[in-house]
């Protein structure tokens, strides 16, 4: 598969973003000719590094896979008191299984008093980041109501490569209708910050669980700890295809922050794609302009007839360098 050949220019009407929150992710699903579009948001008063401490994720509609998307409400916020997902709801990515729809999400929790506009130099920043486990809830229809549990689905194991944190969760269902996660791992490591970040695989007989956690981690740089994050998992023709945000640009050799594409025939053991280079934060808009950015990752498919046909992306632009109008772009693609 070469992907970057699939990616095509973008209508200037195929973004969405809010007046007064900070947009981030974007998982799109069909139903009955509609197409939800989920986004995690917070607003924009706390600046980008609130995504820790007080996201929430939303949703809005669309006549067609491109938008314009239009907010229609909330979908999950913080669940409060001490739970696990008291505070921050994030990273959703919403698969449609046996008729219900299930969303995979990061949720931690953290001081309750920690109200000010958050910096990765705060302690209860990384409290709050430190704390991030992997859930799901499960609805009958996009609109929701969404029942979430009192447990996460995939939690950390102490000792190995998930000691400290698990997130950026990402679900397809199996050529055997098993459940197959690749989700976002922090290993042990120095404080605040832990250690490596990495992914791992987990996989399930059902939606909710429980998951069976494989022991070593996936698409690993030998060479710098920093590895992948953002992973996002499909099934086409047989196959696991996965994307993901290539820290150093080691699979890709285009760089850093480039997103590299992976293959497995099992869904577990994952390799490198022929052609690994996806994209990087170029954007050709139908327009002709070609616009660089200074983030384009947390990429989401949307599949037609199980081909990808959208990419969905959070995006930020190079003039605003502290993301302060951050927002997702939906980019079509080329079906082969």
């Amino acid at each position: 598969m070469d992907f970057n050949g699939m990616i095509k220019p973008v209508p200037r009407t195929a973004v969405f973003r809010m007046d007064d929150y900070l947009v981030w992710c974007g998982s799109m699903v069909e139903h009955d000719g509609k197409y939800y579009l989920f986004f995690s948001r917070w607003p924009k008063a706390k600046g980008h590094y609130a995504w820790v401490t007080c996201s929430e994720v939303a949703y809005a509609v669309a006549d067609h896979p491109l938008g314009p998307y239009t907010y229609k409400g909330m979908a999950i916020a913080g669940s409060g008191g001490s739970n696990w997902d008291a505070a921050t709801i994030h990273n959703p990515t919403v698969v449609p299984i046996n008729g219900k729809y299930y969303m995979y999400y990061m949720g931690t929790k953290g001081p309750a008093a920690y109200q000010t506009k958050p910096t990765m130099n705060d302690p209860e920043w990384w409290e709050y980041r430190n704390n991030q486990r992997v859930g799901v809830a499960v609805a009958d229809h996009p609109a929701g109501p969404w029942q979430r549990f009192d447990k996460p689905c995939v939690d950390v194991t102490p000792g190995s490569f998930d000691h400290l944190a698990t997130n950026n969760p990402s679900v397809a269902q199996g050529p055997d209708g098993r459940i197959y996660m690749v989700y976002k791992a922090v290993g042990d490591g120095p404080m605040p910050k832990g250690g490596g970040v990495i992914c791992g695989v987990a996989v399930a007989d059902n939606p909710e669980g429980p998951f069976e956690k494989m022991p070593e981690p996936i698409m690993v740089n030998p060479e710098e700890g920093w590895s992948v994050e953002d992973p996002f998992i499909w099934v086409q023709d047989g196959r696991f295809y996965a994307l993901v945000k290539d820290f150093q640009g080691y699979f890709t050799k285009r760089g850093k922050a480039t997103v590299a594409l992976f293959e497995s025939s099992d869904g577990i053991n994952w390799g490198q794609a022929a052609n690994p280079f996806a994209f990087d934060r170029e954007v050709i808009w139908e327009d002709g302009e070609v616009e660089r950015l200074d983030a384009l990752e947390r990429p989401q498919l949307w599949l037609e007839n199980g081909k990808p046909a959208v990419l969905f992306c959070a995006a930020a632009r190079l003039n605003d360098p502290e993301r302060e109008d951050s927002f997702n772009i939906h980019i079509p693609l080329v079906r082969d």
